[in-house]
């Protein structure tokens, strides 16, 4: 892929002087340069200015990186001892300033107690700015961007001393395209993901990446879930949780991709492609399909934003599930998606705003220990931690000496409400 000259760095932010110059890059064939050019102009259309609004702290040395990747790091002003890491990729022709500043996960981060990271590609690598998902120099285990993403991860963890057990990642457009290929590549690392407008893993084996954003390529949920085991194949699970965001006028990335990407994840998880229960939830009655496993945590999720296109939905409100800004392209007025992932996470640990959907208004509360819970299904285990069914708020360490209250609306989804439980 031809190079271009570096672009200048977005306002506020600093390079570090101990950087390395950047690795020589493959280059791929003149078709594919030109589709970058191409692609990136179709996934998300004019540069939006930067708005450098977040403070972000440049890593200048966290590996090797041959995907020659800029990594940056949201630390909260009060960072507990081993905290969870978000792993968030942007857009194509954005960055990671622009995606700290209307994603809203900085506002997360500061709430929820988690390490933010954010990758950069840049014009160096695709000219538009794109994480290059559809080149196998790229999206295979242990080469270029994955790499270079999978190194930002340990990074994270060693030098931050987080969790290695609570990492997660997340992304837009082109970004949640190389979420999958994350999830597929290094289910050993990532516990869980959200796509957001992303693809299926591997859809462009034997597809161009036009088919597969639109109309979408479909194949049997087994065939997709073999191209995500062929990706690490003496990988032996679990395999990551994983949500899907999509909106449902979305004309770039086909709401189609969705499904397919339901059915990757879903049989990689041995379940059927009928979601265990379907809620809305959010002010604009985005449709949430939960996929759950035999222990009751929910495997896939699947949400479906009405009236909106390609972008990564916000709340810019002043209530309590607000979150993000719509200060560039491609970031829609609509639910603050960044906070029902966090909570997909086990992250957020919020109560969502009234009565759930099909609640009546009504709700149910339980107190007991973290062992009590698990053993009456209103919570799962896994990794010494405890985790609320259906929301998977995470309560603490599984034993009898963590107690909670937890209230239960609708029915089978639990929220930790200690506070105060009617």
């Amino acid at each position: 892929m031809p190079k271009n000259p570096p672009p200048p760095q977005p306002p506020g932010s600093s390079r570090d002087t101990g950087v390395r110059p950047r690795p020589p890059r493959l280059l791929a064939s003149r078709l594919l340069a030109v589709l970058a050019v191409v692609l990136g102009a179709v996934l998300t259309g004019p540069a939006p200015a930067a708005r450098a609004s977040v403070a972000l702290t440049r890593v200048g040395d966290f590996g090797s990186d041959p995907g020659a990747l800029d990594m940056y790091v949201y630390r909260p002003a009060s960072l507990p001892a081993h905290p969870p890491v978000v792993v968030a990729l942007h857009g194509c022709t954005q960055s990671a300033q622009v995606y700290a500043d209307n994603s809203g996960l900085p506002q997360l981060a500061e709430q929820d107690g988690f390490l933010l990271v954010l990758a950069q590609t840049t014009s160096a690598n695709n000219p538009s700015k794109c994480f290059n998902w559809f080149q196998d120099t790229d999206n295979r285990r242990d080469r270029g961007e994955a790499l270079s993403i999978r190194q930002m991860a340990d990074h994270a963890v060693t030098a931050y001393g987080a969790d290695p057990r609570r990492v997660y990642v997340t992304g837009l457009s082109a970004g949640g395209a190389m979420t999958s290929v994350m999830l597929a590549t290094y289910p050993d690392v990532f516990s869980a993901g959200a796509v957001v407008a992303g693809l299926p893993y591997d859809c462009t084996k034997d597809n161009s990446p036009y088919t597969c954003m639109n109309p979408g390529v479909d194949l049997t949920p087994d065939q997709w879930a073999q191209r995500v085991r062929d990706a690490y194949p003496s990988y032996r699970g679990p395999w990551p949780r994983t949500a899907v965001w999509y909106g449902d006028q979305d004309t770039t990335v086909a709401p189609r991709d969705a499904s397919e990407l339901r059915d990757q994840w879903t049989a990689l998880h041995g379940l059927s492609q009928t979601p265990t229960r379907t809620t809305l939830i959010g002010p604009d009655a985005t449709r949430q399909e939960q996929y759950l496993a035999a222990d009751g945590t929910v495997a896939v999720e699947v949400d479906r934003v009405p009236g909106i296109g390609h972008g990564t939905p916000v709340d810019p409100g002043t209530g309590g599930e607000s979150c993000g800004s719509t200060g560039a392209p491609y970031f829609p007025d609509s639910i603050c998606s960044s906070r029902w992932i966090a909570r997909f996470f086990g992250l957020d640990t919020s109560v969502p705003d009234g009565p759930g959907p099909g609640d009546g208004g009504g709700a149910a509360c339980w107190s007991g220990s973290n062992y009590a819970h698990v053993r009456a299904g209103r919570a799962t285990a896994g990794g010494g931690h405890t985790y609320a069914a259906g929301s998977h708020q995470n309560m603490g360490l599984y034993n009898t000496f963590v107690t909670h209250t937890l209230k239960e609306s609708p029915d089978g989804y639990y929220t930790v409400a200690d506070g105060g439980c009617p």
